[in-house]
């Protein structure tokens, strides 16, 4: 089984390429735009491949060529500009030879905007206020401080606190931004395992302990019956297949309450993985239409994570790209 795992130089990448080779059935593919990703070199030297930025108007041409030549059956994206691009091919990609290891097209496009997500799921759980900067219903009846930030977009970029009706007042509404309310209680990711038929299989909640220039270095899994069950709310909202991450927030009254949903691997994958649930092999085995389980449980378990090197000869480091 041959499969290409793009975004190895982030943390969700390497995450996933050791769950696979951990397989001993799986030869990885790992592809990067960046020669220097660390997760590259986690494969042999035959396996390792640059592509494009994810954004890049060649970018899915290139994938599917590679797809092509080195005879991948499954690919797993993990940077989100490339999930919705390549989604969108999905049926091309199939009819190529190779399946497409994330959600449906339909269920990217609404976690990828957070004003449809917000809308999607306030009828099956807790949704704090989210109105659209320079609508009418966004104006007033709020009660600060008050969380301003990009409807689109990953991660905490161009999220802010406004204190104040004067300073909102200020928000300027070009920027196609979102006033949302500000829940007070702690915050929680919720790793969701959904089978290709929408069945939820596995929630995994974890409270991030530390957090390092947005990337989760200590952590624990919790079982939490209210993160469950509204996690897995959100994922039938959506019409989840394969895995998300589902972040959690709780209100004044201690109800979780949705925040967002990054529909892809996360990067803190290790800990659910560690805590008895292989998402990233368990999703290979759906995509492949092989039998996997019906409903998954986990341990507890906490972890720190550490930087750690890998040394290679010079000449081992992949060239740079053809500027051309």
């Amino acid at each position: 089984m041959r499969v290409l795992v793009t975004g190895a130089g982030g943390p969700a990448g390497v995450a996933v390429i050791r769950s696979l080779l951990r397989r001993g059935d799986v030869e990885v593919v790992a592809a990067d735009m960046d020669r220097w990703a660390s997760g590259l070199y986690l494969v042999d030297a035959a396996h390792r491949r640059l592509v494009p930025a994810g954004l890049a108007d060649d970018f899915v041409d290139v994938v599917m060529a590679m797809c092509r030549d080195d005879r991948i059956d499954v690919l797993f994206p993990t940077v989100d500009v490339e999930l919705p691009r390549l989604a969108a091919e999905r049926d091309r990609m199939h009819a190529a030879g190779t399946l497409l290891a994330s959600p449906s097209l339909r269920t990217l496009e609404t976690c990828l905007d957070k004003l449809a997500l917000a809308r999607a799921c306030e009828r099956t759980c807790r949704v704090p206020r989210t109105e659209l900067v320079g609508t009418p219903q966004a104006v007033s009846g709020w009660q600060f401080p008050v969380i301003v930030k990009p409807r689109r977009g990953a991660g905490s970029r161009g999220v802010r606190v406004v204190s104040s009706q004067v300073e909102l007042d200020a928000v300027h509404a070009e920027e196609d931004l979102l006033v949302q309310e500000l829940l007070p209680g702690d915050e929680y990711s919720v790793d969701v395992l959904a089978g290709l038929d929408g069945r939820i299989i596995a929630a995994v909640p974890r409270a991030r302990l530390r957090v390092d220039s947005g990337v989760a270095v200590a952590g624990v899994t919790v079982h939490d019956a209210g993160l469950i069950e509204t996690a897995t709310a959100v994922a039938k909202a959506i019409g989840l297949t394969t895995v998300a991450n589902v972040q959690l927030k709780r209100d004044k009254d201690g109800v979780p309450a949705l925040l967002e949903v990054n529909p892809r691997f996360p990067g803190a994958m290790p800990l659910t993985i560690a805590a008895g649930v292989d998402m990233p092999s368990i999703t290979l085995d759906a995509v492949l239409s092989r039998k996997v389980p019906t409903t998954m449980d986990f341990v507890e378990i906490a972890n720190v994570r550490y930087l750690e090197d890998v040394f290679l000869p010079v000449d081992q480091v992949l060239p740079a790209p053809d500027p051309r």
